[in-house]
């Protein structure tokens, strides 16, 4: 008989769809990509079809299975996600009533601004653990009932199911049977109690939810469903769900509290484990759920950066002063210095510690002298200087301070960058064997879903580092470079 000792990971994120096979020992048996158009119908408005998110899914899915050698070996689903990013759909056909809005659209900045002004925000954030900012889902959900024609109606009817990306993959997976997401999901909407770990009925009536919309919240690891038998050839089961930040945390093995995460993809995302109490921030920072398995929950300390990777991209699609991303590495070594350049990218407005919504990117201190060099350095630097800004807000509130950051994602592969963030953290900097953590956690909670590891602490000890970085520059050109960072993102908030 084939023993079943592989796990099927999508990672379905933000501009691409990923597929990946692990092996019991973290080990990528077989990959599949694809990326997905973006739509922009007005400025700040970002948009998925998410009919191409399930196309991908299901096709990345297929291929890389059959590239692993067949389902027979394939013992459990992994799912984790772009968070945040909402799906409202007709329960009878699975068809959405209206594009994904994705988490970095803005089109509710005003709603959100009205409720701070009425004094909202101190009940959200002392349920929820997040701040009213556009980047979360339930203004969003509002505005999809309020603005498709007949939505309100029907949601109330209960004919129309909501979710994040997770939900409706898994209503897909199942051909409609299971409507259900996990809590690391449901507590990035503004509608989830993260004390309770429940729907919050005070929180649905502020934003004019009807409750018939939401999904049922399960744990991160354990049985959400099964896969339809003709999608693969077989049923098999879907075990383990995260949001992609959260999913992190789990691939890198960061189960202890005071053990931190960066992930650097479109954004950058600081994770730092606080255990089984939440803390409460007091320098805008979110409190969320790490994960929860087998009924016992971790929480997390969280700062969100908007523009990590997507900066890069920027210089490549927008500027063209690169073709591919792997050049800035390049680019910024060439250069002894950074000749006093920074850029803020606040291109759709600036996340923690100043969520402002209505920051946009700045490039300063540029001068004849100045190259595409700078300019590329300036972006990587500033990546840096984020998470710093991050780190120090944790640190300020309570939250421990972390003496190695554990990171991931496509700049992670970036030596330069990884030497000046630790640079930066005065902190060591570990970036793992293997780079998929996103992916890589949903096939560890997967896999203990399944029994294939007995709990998390099995799962730590396949963590293996790759590469370790540590601080090497001198304090004084430390406080300079960061003094300049400071005085450039004072002029971006001045000009918000």
């Amino acid at each position: 008989m084939i023993k079943q000792d592989r796990i099927l990971a999508i990672d379905q994120g933000t501009t691409s769809t990923r597929s990946i096979v692990f092996d019991m020992n973290g080990q990528e048996i077989s990959v599949a990509r694809r990326e997905f158009p973006q739509y922009y119908p007005q400025l700040g408005w970002v948009e998925h079809d998410p009919e191409d998110i399930w196309r991908d899914a299901k096709t990345t899915a297929q291929e890389a299975v059959e590239r692993s050698g067949g389902v027979d070996r394939i013992a459990a689903i992994g799912i984790t996600n772009q968070r945040e990013t909402i799906v409202v759909w007709d329960r009878k056909t699975g068809k959405a009533v209206h594009n994904a809005i994705v988490w970095q659209d803005r089109r509710t900045a005003k709603l959100c601004a009205e409720l701070k002004k009425q004094g909202k925000e101190e009940l959200v954030a002392s349920r929820t653990g997040l701040l009213l900012d556009p980047y979360f889902t339930a203004t969003k959900l509002a505005w999809i009932l309020d603005n498709v024609e007949g939505a309100r109606t029907r949601a109330e009817k209960g004919e129309l199911a909501c979710g994040t990306i997770d939900c409706f993959l898994l209503w897909r997976l199942t051909d409609g049977k299971v409507h259900a997401t996990d809590v690391t999901n449901a507590s990035r909407t503004l509608l989830f109690d993260i004390h309770r770990q429940q729907w919050d009925d005070e929180l649905l009536a502020l934003f004019n939810i009807p409750v018939a919309l939401l999904p049922e919240v399960k744990d991160s690891s354990g049985i959400f469903g099964e896969s339809v038998p003709d999608l693969f050839g077989r049923a098999v089961p879907i075990a383990g769900i995260a949001g992609d930040q959260q999913a992190a945390v789990v691939g890198q093995t960061c189960f202890k509290p005071g053990m931190a995460k960066a992930t650097y993809g479109t954004g950058c995302f600081v994770l730092l484990n606080t255990g089984e109490k939440p803390v409460i921030s007091q320098n805008r920072m979110l409190t969320t759920i790490a994960y929860r398995v087998k009924g016992k929950t971790a929480y997390a300390l969280e700062g969100s950066i908007f523009v990590a990777g997507a900066a890069i991209k920027w210089l490549r699609d927008g500027l063209h002063l690169i073709t591919h991303a792997s050049q800035t590495d390049d680019m910024a070594t060439r250069i002894p210095h950074s000749h006093g350049v920074y850029m803020v990218p606040g291109f759709v407005g600036l996340g923690a510690p100043h969520w402002d919504p209505n920051a946009r990117g700045l490039i300063c201190g540029l001068t004849l002298d100045a190259t595409e060099a700078h300019i590329a350095r300036a972006a990587l630097e500033s990546v840096a200087y984020q998470t710093l800004d991050l780190v120090a807000a944790m640190t300020q509130d309570g939250g421990g301070t972390a003496d190695t950051l554990r990171i991931d994602g496509g700049m992670a592969a970036n030596d330069w960058f990884c030497q000046f963030l630790s640079d930066m953290l005065q902190a060591k900097v570990e970036r793992p064997k293997q780079i998929e953590t996103t992916a890589l956690g949903a096939a560890f909670l997967a896999g203990v879903g399944v029994g294939l590891w007995n709990d998390l602490e099995e799962v730590a000890s396949e963590w293996q580092r790759g590469a370790l970085f540590e601080p090497k520059m001198e304090a004084s050109t430390r406080k300079d470079m960061i003094d300049g960072w400071h005085v450039a993102v004072r002029r971006t908030l001045i000009q918000a």
